[in-house]
């Protein structure tokens, strides 16, 4: 089963996005008001589609810390859609040139083309893997590489770390809309080796390429500390549900009909997708015959080893209504780490807990979504796009349903 699992550990890396703007809970600072959270700009539905987050002040250095700056290599790169989609995810393999261990503790990733980066996330990329990601960059036509359905690099996770990452995944950082810059936890901070490289992906959202200016020069900035620094080190767990989001009673279309509508998604994103579609049925005790369909859904996972949680984060796209994530559902001791109640797609920061929440051995973690197809009629960014059976998929007229979990082991 971890075999057949290994697409979806892949690919909920490279999909969600999300964390969008993980912002551990400092005491310097209240809930919700951490600096540079960009003031949400959508409707009061939550569904006004892509928007440029706000420009704010950035918080000022903590003891210790130092700015970082990264561009993407080579200058700014233009975005095309391959297999005649309308999404490009593009992986750029950068150097941040790092002479000894270091802690990332916050991050502030600047899109140069807001209408169109639809997310962009920083993946770790261990010093005994950058031989194998340079090799690939230097395989690859053109600027980096397409990276559908892979976290950083192929040919670098097997399928057992590929499972494990949903535990523990190798990212850094993450914007998507609503998203500035990120400050981590006070005493707390995600640690780079010496050596170590980072794959900055972006995942261009071509159905707004009209509204686009140029090309793209997306700027990152990190905030580091020494590796010598007393800081807890961050970790991220992702919460995956399966999307299996039917066509409204209104609408009608050959890809209202699940099994082309996954053939299309195949062929656009490659079989990759298909595999994630039918794993998360495996890894949520679905069905691959006849997978309950509507517009919540919800996995359980069981964790494996004590966590303390800092904050929460949820990830879908332009049909989400809703996401949840609870600590042992149904249960005395039941914890609400994430409602957001009326999803915005243009404000998908995380949530800090006031309070650290530390979950055992054998709890469980759930998180819940809830789609809504007849958006998709009510959508600009989904004018004209034909009526689908909607399921898990990279572009930004399919679905996700993902919760993001910043944690520490003590």
């Amino acid at each position: 089963m971890h075999a057949r699992l290994l697409g979806v550990g892949s690919v909920l890396l490279a999909g969600a996005l999300v964390a969008w703007a993980v912002t551990g809970p400092d005491p310097s600072q209240a809930p919700g008001a951490h600096a540079g959270h960009g003031t949400p700009s959508a409707s009061a539905s939550g569904h006004a589609g892509h928007a440029a987050a706000t420009r704010v002040a950035h918080a000022p250095l903590r003891a210790g810390e130092r700015f970082l700056n990264l561009s993407l290599p080579g200058g700014p790169y233009t975005p095309s859609a391959p297999e005649g989609g309308t999404d490009d995810y593009r992986c750029f393999l950068v150097d941040p040139h790092l002479s000894s261990d270091t802690f990332v503790t916050g991050a502030e990733v600047t899109p140069g083309q807001p209408a169109i980066v639809h997310h962009a996330i920083l993946f770790r990329v261990d010093p005994g893997q950058v031989a194998a990601a340079r090799a690939h960059d230097a395989v690859t036509p053109g600027r980096g590489w397409t990276c559908f359905g892979n976290a950083a690099v192929p040919g670098v996770n097997d399928a057992t770390s590929a499972v494990n990452s949903l535990d523990s995944a190798p990212w850094l950082a993450a914007w998507a809309p609503g998203g500035g810059e990120s400050v981590f936890g006070r005493g707390t901070g995600i640690r780079l080796a010496a050596g170590s490289q980072i794959v900055l992906q972006v995942h261009y959202n071509l159905l707004a390429i009209d509204q686009a200016t140029g090309p793209d020069d997306t700027q990152v900035r990190l905030r580091v500390a020494p590796g010598s620094a007393p800081l807890q080190a961050l970790h991220t767990m992702l919460l995956a549900a399966p999307v299996e989001l039917p066509c409204t009673p209104q609408e009608s279309g050959p890809l209202c009909d699940r099994s082309r509508a996954l053939i299309d998604l195949s062929a656009r994103f490659g079989q990759q997708a298909g595999a994630t579609v039918a794993g998360l049925q495996l890894l949520c005790g679905g069905s691959l015959v006849a997978p309950r369909a509507g517009p919540t859904q919800h996995c359980d996972r069981t964790a494996s080893r004590r966590m303390v949680v800092r904050a929460v984060a949820g990830h879908m796209h332009l049909l989400g209504r809703s996401i949840s994530v609870t600590l042992n559902p149904g249960a005395p001791d039941r914890r609400t780490l994430l409602d957001r109640k009326v999803w915005d797609f243009d404000n998908q920061r995380a949530t800090p807990l006031r309070h650290p929440v530390t979950v055992r051995p054998g709890d469980t973690l759930r998180v819940t979504c809830t789609h809504d197809a007849a958006l998709r009629s009510q959508l600009p960014q989904l004018a004209g796009r034909p009526a689908r059976y909607v399921m898990w998929g990279e572009g930004t007229s399919d679905e996700m349903c993902l919760g993001i979990v910043l944690y520490t082991r003590r």
